[in-house]
Formats: C-alpha cells, sequence, structure tokens
C-alpha cells in the first residue's frame, strides 16, 4: 500500500498544497508551528475518518474558511484508489472512496491500516483507562469489522442503561424487567468483547516485549496486564452483584467499559519509575507492535507515521529504531522533525529512498 499524492484545502493551517510522495520515507522539516505534524494528520484523518490530535472536527477547519477537504492518492493491491474526506461547517463529515459516499464510517476502518507514533502518545501512560481501553479497541477493529460493530452496539445499549437508571431515580421507580432486557444485551456483546481482547493480548505482549528489547537492547523487562472485572465470571453476574450500587451511582459501574492495561518496567508502573527515555521507548515498542500485529492480520504492511519521534531519544535508541526501519517489514513512512541535518543523516543510513519536504509558516 502506498499513498502518492496527498492534497489538502483549508485543513488547520493549510490553505491549499498538494505534496507528491516517495514510496519508503517521506520527511516533514520546519521549524515549530508551520504544519509538520498537521500533514501527518491528515494522512491519519484518510485512514479513521477523524483528527488523532482533536476530537473537534470543526477546529480542523482553517480558521477564516468554511469547510476543509483532504484528499489521498493511493496504490493499493495494484489498483489506484482515491479517498476524500470533507466537513463543512454546519454539516456532516463526508467520506468518499472512489467518489462514493461511504454510509458508515465504521465500514471504512481498516481498509487503509496505519499507526501513528506521537508524542501525543504518553495519553497512554499518563491518561484513565479509557484512553488503553481505546488503543485495545482502534488495534484489533483494523482488523476485526465484527469486533468494532459489537464496540459500538455495546457503547450505545451502555448508555440506554445509564439512562434507565438516571430515569429509576429521578422518578423513585424501579422496573427489573426493563433493565434486565439491557443486561442481556450487554452480557452479549461484552463476552465477545472480553474474549476477542483476551485472545488479542495473548497475541500481542510476546511482540510488545520483543521490540522493547530491540529498542532498549535488553537492559529493562517490560509488562503490559489486562485488567477486567470478566475474569472468572459474566457479565450477567456482575451486574446482580452491582445493582444498589448502580441505583445509588445511576450508572453501570461494572463491565467491559472499565477494562484496562497495567503497563509496567522491571514490575513497577512505567509511569512512576519510568524515565523519560524509557516511557518513549515503551510507547514506541507497544506502537511498533501494533504495526506488527496489524501487518500480520491485514497481510498488507501499514502507513507508518513518527511525529517528533528522535526528540528525548539518546542516539543509540535512535539508531536501533532506524535499524528496524531498515528490514524490509515496514512500507511506507513519514516522518516530522524539527531539525533537517539531523532527519536526513537518519534517514540516508536506511539506504532506502527518500524525500525531504521544508516546511515554512
Amino acid at each position: 500500500m502506498q499513498l502518492q499524492k496527498l492534497t489538502l484545502v483549508n485543513f488547520k493551517n493549510f490553505d491549499s498544497q498538494t505534496f507528491h510522495f516517495e514510496n519508503k520515507i517521506n520527511c516533514f522539516v520546519g521549524g515549530n508551528g508551520v504544519g509538520k505534524t498537521n500533514v501527518l494528520d491528515a494522512i491519519y484523518y484518510l485512514s479513521f475518518g477523524k483528527s488523532y490530535f482533536n476530537s473537534v472536527a470543526t477546529q480542523n477547519i482553517k480558521h477564516t474558511a468554511d469547510f476543509f477537504m483532504i484528499e489521498g492518492n493511493y496504490l493499493l493491491g495494484g489498483k489506484q484508489e482515491v479517498i476524500v474526506c470533507s466537513l463543512k461547517r454546519g454539516s456532516k463529515k463526508v467520506i468518499k472512496r472512489n467518489g462514493k459516499i461511504y454510509e458508515k464510517l465504521s465500514d471504512h476502518i481498516g481498509h487503509l491500516p496505519l499507526v501513528i507514533i506521537s508524542p501525543a502518545d504518553r495519553d497512554l501512560i499518563v491518561d484513565g483507562s479509557d484512553t488503553r481501553r481505546k488503543f485495545i479497541d482502534s488495534v484489533i477493529s483494523q482488523s476485526d469489522k465484527q469486533y468494532l460493530k459489537f464496540v459500538i452496539n455495546y457503547n450505545k445499549v451502555l448508555a440506554q442503561r445509564n439512562t434507565l437508571l438516571k430515569y429509576f431515580a429521578a422518578n423513585r421507580t424501579f422496573d427489573a424487567l426493563n433493565l434486565h432486557a439491557y443486561n442481556e444485551q450487554l452480557n452479549r456483546y461484552g463476552s465477545v468483547i472480553f474474549e476477542k481482547r483476551k485472545a488479542f493480548l495473548e497475541a500481542f505482549i510476546p511482540i510488545f516485549k520483543s521490540r522493547y528489547q530491540v529498542i532498549s537492547n535488553s537492559k529493562e523487562q517490560v509488562d503490559l496486564v489486562y485488567k477486567t472485572q470478566l475474569e472468572g465470571t459474566n457479565m450477567l453476574t456482575l451486574f446482580e452483584q452491582s445493582l444498589e450500587r448502580d441505583r445509588i451511582l445511576q450508572y453501570t459501574s461494572t463491565g467491559i467499559h472499565k477494562d484496562d492495561l497495567t503497563l509496567t518496567i522491571d514490575g513497577y508502573p512505567v509511569k512512576k519509575f519510568g524515565s523519560q527515555g524509557q516511557q518513549k521507548s515503551y510507547l514506541i515498542a507497544l506502537k511498533l507492535a501494533q504495526f506488527d500485529f496489524i501487518k500480520q492480520q491485514a497481510s498488507v504492511k501499514p502507513i507508518l507515521l513518527l511525529d517528533d519521534i528522535f526528540d528525548k531519544l539518546d542516539d543509540a535508541r535512535v539508531s536501533q529504531i532506524i535499524s528496524l526501519v531498515n528490514d524490509n517489514n515496514f512500507g511506507q513512512l513519514f516522518i516530522s522533525d524539527t531539525h533537517k541535518q539531523r532527519t536526513e543523516e537518519v534517514v540516508k543510513k536506511t539506504n532506502q529512498p527518500y524525500k525531504i519536504f521544508e516546511l515554512h509558516g
């Protein structure tokens, strides 16, 4: 898979710009605020129909404009494909594949597999469990349509159950039968999600550990532990046990929407005990493992975006990452960096075709 051309109109700080890409390595260099990360975000947008950095879609429209448009020309399985994402103020987002509008955005997920490594990934370490669950869901969803459908359905039913609990409290009433109907649905979706998450992590954790060993030269031991309330029980039992608490709290306090990952380094939480370099290596290993997993599942090399990756890493770790990219496991690569010279020195060592785009504010 290859992104050959990217056109941006009114996207973030760009008026109108077109890029023609090299099939291996493409670098965006320039000072802070010139739009390097915005180009990577536009490429991410074409795969996921949303920004990696800003969840408010209209904030991606250039300040003075009424709309934005991103167009990507891909070579996929020997065929040309055109993906267009556009948004007009006051209207619904539109995503087209070869001129045909998607009815559901979820139908597009996984079509253009992509992995991004960015300083924003630090949220995986410092944020709450919701961020880590989204990470698990996004990796599995790129190769499993049913999983994505079940997660969407589970979240819909969960919101309905929470609304019902609030209604009971506000009206001082209770209807066990009505609540049970939601419990049944959540159990049906949640059981499948739980099994798929468990199977995914069994496959994913060894890949992650081996990636970390290479990046860190086997200096530390890392682990991921799946925390779930479903181990050894089922959703219906959980709902039964937490009924009184749910009625008091007016929301669903148990279920697979409480799942989490514990991230450790030498047995201790990486959040508290990992240095900046170790945390960055940890996150890069996580994302490279995501790349490996998706590549296995989708049998296509995902596009890899490296946003400001050389910051806070010593030369040895940078060299390790670049040597990983140098083997034939990787497809097309997009890099952003503030130092042109540093970037050029690093990519030259790969002996791969590359192109450098200098951006100016």
